[in-house]
Formats: structure tokens, sequence, C-alpha cells
């Protein structure tokens, strides 16, 4: 009994730190990709739907976090006006 309520502790210490480590997206740099991973990222999401992971496994030096926070922006309307002042620039 005191192995599965140690368990259950230890579950929620963790659940609580990555909450205070979450970053709230609004602060998200915007991600600039290639056309070339644009364009693989689009056809991935296509087949596979959101599965980051899959999709990251097939661009190197992406994680699975980076391409769901860049189809996330590319895709909100919340992100519109950063989109906008990307290609004033």
């Amino acid at each position: 009994m005191d192995q599965n309520l140690h368990y259950h502790q230890t579950k929620l210490t963790h659940r609580c730190r990555n909450r205070e480590e979450e970053v709230n997206s609004t602060e998200w740099e915007f991600i600039s990709m290639s056309k070339q991973e644009e364009d693989l990222i689009y056809r991935m999401h296509k087949l596979v739907g959101d599965r980051w992971g899959l999709i990251a496994g097939r661009i190197p030096g992406r994680t699975a976090e980076e391409i769901e926070r860049f189809w996330i922006m590319r895709h909100s309307d919340g992100y519109a006006h950063k989109r906008r002042q990307l290609r004033k620039v």
C-alpha cells in the first residue's frame, strides 16, 4: 500500500513541476522553417495527422515540440499579427 501511495505522490509532483516549466503560448518565438521543411510538414500532416514525433523524426534537428509549435503558430488566428510582422521584415 505504501508503495502505491509513493507512486501517486511522485507522479503528482512531476505533473506540478511540468506545469511550472511550461511557457505561455503567447511568449513563444516564431519558428522559421525552410520551404523544404514546411512542405514536408504539410505532406506528413496529411498522411499521419498530428503525430508530431513521427513528423519530427523525418526532419533532422527538429523536435516534436518545435513542429507542433510551428503548426499552431501557422494555423492559429491568434498568431496572425506575428505572421504579418515577419512578412514585412
